[in-house]
């Protein structure tokens, strides 16, 4: 695992940004990072994301360059961990109303409809980090010869819990918004709740499956 590079984002923050591609290894070396440095005097916030990790400090308390060096010296020192430890299984009805793009991707990628969801709901996925929209979490762990790219003309409106592909991932949206990936179905769990505890369904580090409850061309 290749070094990664801290840098500042603007006067609050620091970035510490390991090189593409993403795995669960580095993953959970910066869950591991981001639960030492919630500890560390002077930090704000601390927000993981996909192969990085932002640090948010009080810039009239903190010494840049002294963070700079922990989050450096803390690659090395700490332990991976998984952080969320939950298995989700998320129903979905796949293809017809509910997923407009699955013909279209199983022409993409050259294998039936039925084969698309075999595969889709055959892997196991892990949730790296949530973003986007409160609740939508980000899965490693899809099939390769299931990628495709995003749409060229993105929807002006996707149905809440759409589940789709988007380039090597796969993802479901919490609420109705404009998004571009290909959408395969639709689950009706509630992946944001604000009343619930805690609000999102998914955590960084839970393991994910997805069961066909229909399959529709």
């Amino acid at each position: 695992m290749t070094r990664p590079r801290i840098h500042p984002l603007g006067d609050t923050a620091l970035v510490c940004e390991a090189s593409p591609p993403a795995t669960l290894d580095c993953q959970r070396r910066m869950w591991a990072l981001a639960d030492s440095a919630r500890l560390w005097p002077h930090v704000v916030e601390v927000v993981p994301g996909m192969n990085n990790l932002t640090i948010v400090f009080d810039p009239l308390a903190a010494d840049y360059e002294s963070l700079a060096q922990q989050l450096d010296d803390g690659w090395d020192t700490v332990a991976d961990t998984d952080a969320g430890s939950a298995e989700i299984e998320i129903p979905v009805r796949y293809g017809g109303a509910d997923g407009p793009d699955l013909a279209t991707l199983a022409k993409h990628v050259g294998l039936s409809v039925g084969e698309v969801v075999k595969r889709h709901t055959q892997a196991e996925y892990v949730v790296f980090f949530l973003g986007f929209q409160p609740g939508f979490a980000y899965m490693g762990g899809l099939d390769t010869s299931l990628h495709m790219p995003r749409r060229a003309e993105p929807r002006l409106e996707v149905p809440a819990g759409s589940v789709g592909i988007g380039g090597a991932q796969t993802g479901i949206y919490p609420a109705a918004s404009p998004g571009g990936w290909q959408l395969l179905g639709r689950t009706d769990l509630k992946l944001f709740d604000p009343t619930r505890n805690p609000p999102t369904l998914m955590q960084p580090g839970d393991r994910v499956r997805f069961t066909a409850l229909e399959v529709r061309a």
